[in-house]
């Protein structure tokens, strides 16, 4: 094989192990891609307060959510008092979820729907669910990290 094959198809290889890498687990060990959100009011990571506060708990109706376009987050209440956050980001084409209703966070791209409860696919052309994103809620207040 010349050096000129050997270049191009060294190089090629380079390039599909970046893609791979890019597309695989975020390194939290289970391997689904996924990073844990923390239940209401604890984050292990978290300082005292919390990060960059998103909302008050008031905020967030009961059943449905909101989106938060410049964190990339969407903010849910399935139950009262029960709030989840995940990446805002769909899986299938990485358009930004717009809405929540009926149950679902919506994305305006292709008509993927994720469960409010756990950002499980209710409807595709998704296949994978939203990230979780971890929150804390303290004192009323629903903070990033």
């Amino acid at each position: 094989m010349n050096a000129r094959r050997r270049t191009v198809l060294a190089a090629g290889a380079a390039g599909a192990a970046a893609l791979v890498t890019g597309c695989g687990s975020d390194g939290d060990g289970d391997g689904d891609g996924e990073t844990a959100a923390t239940s209401p009011g604890t984050s292990p990571d978290a300082s005292p307060g919390g990060g960059q506060q998103l909302a008050s708990t008031g905020d967030i109706p009961v059943g449905g959510g909101t989106v938060f376009k410049e964190q990339k987050v969407v903010v849910t209440q399935p139950e009262e008092g029960e709030f989840k956050a995940f990446s805002a980001v769909c899986t299938h084409a990485n358009c930004l979820v717009s809405t929540v209703s009926d149950g679902t966070i919506n994305c305006p791209c292709h008509g993927s729907k994720f469960s409010i409860a756990d950002a499980a696919v209710e409807a595709g052309p998704a296949t994978r669910p939203l990230p979780a994103e971890r929150i804390t809620v303290t004192d009323g207040a629903i903070r990033l990290g």
